[in-house]
């Protein structure tokens, strides 16, 4: 999403970094990386004149203040407090000017609906041929069923597009909702009949999917303006499709100059690397952006956020847009109850598959990895995250018998081997290994090989040690204290899978018949006695 846009971002900040003094010569080396990316990725001319504009009146002459001190109080001690010492760049003080002119630039945000006084509230849905006007009416009316408690209407007034009206009503079965349509009646008398049967049946909302038309088809116009003078909507949505760059400005202002638009709802911004028409509509229109569309999915329909879309183009990711996310599919108490295990270790395959069940409801890979804080700034230009990754995981999981997902161990066996030094047998020695005749199975049952699910074992083992060591280090999420656990990290990705099971407390299957238990540490002692005599009595017979 946005990669054109971040990329230009992402360049200016590499460059300044480093830069010990914010000059005007490196705010212009700076800000023509972000002019050109603000240009290709279809930002009207005039709105990335003026953004530019105000970015460097900002940051040319200002003082920033490079340390700061800030007081934090002591956790269980009231009344005391420590001094944090900060330092702040003058990338980060960059940054900080472009994060608020974008936010400046896409606000204020205003995704309140105005509601009727009597009767259903009324949203007349408008835009052009193909920019995904009849699939926002059932994310519109599954956002309002989920947030608002409001029962819809579906009203299907496009009479001109071949299977319009079939493809609301699949729409409305998917989301147990009634589909009105009148056969051989005009738009304008169709929207005025739904909402007397709205009305009368007690509808919240009526939802009127119109037909797609161009600004300049001047009988399709006149049409909307009947529609609305009979019906008379609260809100007028134009449906904005991002891929179509400046001139989806140009089509949204001619609509709102007809027809007072009340806001605008951006699809398909998850399929556009560009999205200049999220920067530049408001600034044409002077009206706010609601929705946005970021999936194909009914549910996947976000309330804009100028601050959370400013955060995700520079890098610094939407930890509220994730929280929301994470809240719409996960219950808070359970979440809290299965953190807890995790980090005592306690963590096993079939988790792993309820993860990954939650992951896949909360949208693309891709789309969550933005959203994290400075991770999304890390992913490398055009960088493929593949969502199907997470279907061949969970093929495997669920290959495995139950008990096998319980106890992952399970695909651990050990065996003794003999230890020879010097053409001797000194001994045996315990050796972990795969139980292969499990993996082959499971390998067999998800159609993946066998080395992808060895890999799989040996991740998840690495990923329940981690948990097992945040947790016995820092007790709370809340008091990691930076990046403790680098090092610990670094050690275990150096480890085999039976070492790995072995520290996270997972012991292997021991075989039935198994030989005695030889100490290795006195061997090695002996070992080292004998090699010491040796050495003492060559030296004798150098001296003689």
């Amino acid at each position: 999403m946005l990669e054109t846009l971040a990329k230009g971002f992402r360049a200016a900040r590499e460059r300044l970094t480093g830069v010990a003094e914010l000059t005007e010569d490196h705010i212009e080396e700076a800000l023509r990386d972000v002019r050109m990316s603000l240009l290709e990725a279809d930002v009207a001319f005039s709105v990335t004149k003026s953004f530019l504009q105000r970015v460097r009146d900002k940051a040319v002459g200002q003082v920033v203040q490079l340390r700061a001190q800030a007081h934090m109080p002591v956790e269980g001690k009231p009344g005391d407090q420590i001094v944090r010492r900060m330092e702040v760049t003058p990338e980060h003080h960059f940054i900080r000017i472009c994060h608020e002119e974008l936010v400046s630039l896409m606000g204020p945000v205003d995704t309140a609906i105005h509601w009727a006084k009597k009767g259903p509230t009324v949203i007349m849905v408008v835009g052009l041929q193909g920019s995904g006007k009849t699939t926002t009416v059932g994310k519109l009316a599954r956002w309002l069923e989920r947030q608002h408690r409001k029962r819809s209407l579906l009203v299907a007034a496009d009479v001109y597009r071949p299977a319009a009206v079939q493809q609301l009503q699949v729409i409305g079965d998917k989301l147990g909702l009634p589909v009105f349509t009148l056969a051989d009646r005009t738009p304008p008398e169709i929207c005025e009949e739904a909402y007397r049967h709205a009305y009368t049946r007690g509808y919240d909302v009526v939802l009127l999917d119109t037909a797609g038309r161009l600004a300049i088809d001047e009988p399709l116009m006149r049409e909307l303006e009947e529609i609305k003078a009979r019906v008379r909507p609260q809100e007028v949505f134009f449906v904005c499709d991002a891929m179509i760059g400046q001139d989806a400005v140009n089509t949204a202002k001619a609509f709102h100059d007809r027809i007072a638009t009340t806001g605008f709802i951006l699809t398909k911004l998850d399929g556009d690397a560009r999205g200049g028409a999220a920067l530049s509509i408001k600034e044409v229109t002077g009206q706010p952006i609601k929705f946005l569309g970021v999936g194909e999915g009914l549910d996947r329909l976000e309330e804009f956020r100028p601050d959370g879309l400013a955060g995700r183009i520079l890098g610094m990711g939407d930890i509220v847009g994730l929280m929301k996310d994470f809240e719409q599919v996960v219950d808070a108490e359970k979440a809290e109850a299965d953190a807890l295990r995790m980090l005592k270790g306690k963590f096993d395959m079939q988790d792993f598959l309820d993860q990954i069940g939650i992951i896949q409801q909360m949208g693309s890979l891709k789309d969550l990895l933005e959203k994290m804080p400075f991770i999304g700034a890390q992913l490398p230009p055009g960088a493929q995250i593949d969502d199907r990754e997470l279907v061949r995981i969970k093929a495997m999981i669920s290959s495995m018998t139950a008990d096998e997902r319980r106890h992952p161990e399970r695909f651990i066996e050990t065996s003794w081997e003999q230890v020879i030094a010097g053409g001797q047998v000194k001994g045996r020695r315990r050796v972990a290994h795969y139980a292969m005749s499990r993996i082959r199975r499971v390998a067999r049952g998800s159609g993946r090989k066998e080395h992808e699910v060895i890999e799989l074992l040996h991740k998840f083992a690495l990923m329940r040690q981690m948990m097992l060591t945040m947790g016995a280090q820092t007790g709370l999420l809340g008091k990691i204290p930076g990046l403790r656990q680098l090092a610990k990290i670094k050690q275990l990705a150096g480890m085999d899978l039976g070492a790995i099971m072995n520290a996270a407390g997972m012991q292997p299957v021991e075989p039935r018949h198994s030989a005695p238990r030889v100490n290795l540490d006195r061997a090695k002692e002996k070992r080292k006695r004998k090699a010491e005599r040796a050495a003492r009595k060559s030296n004798k017979k150098k001296k003689k």
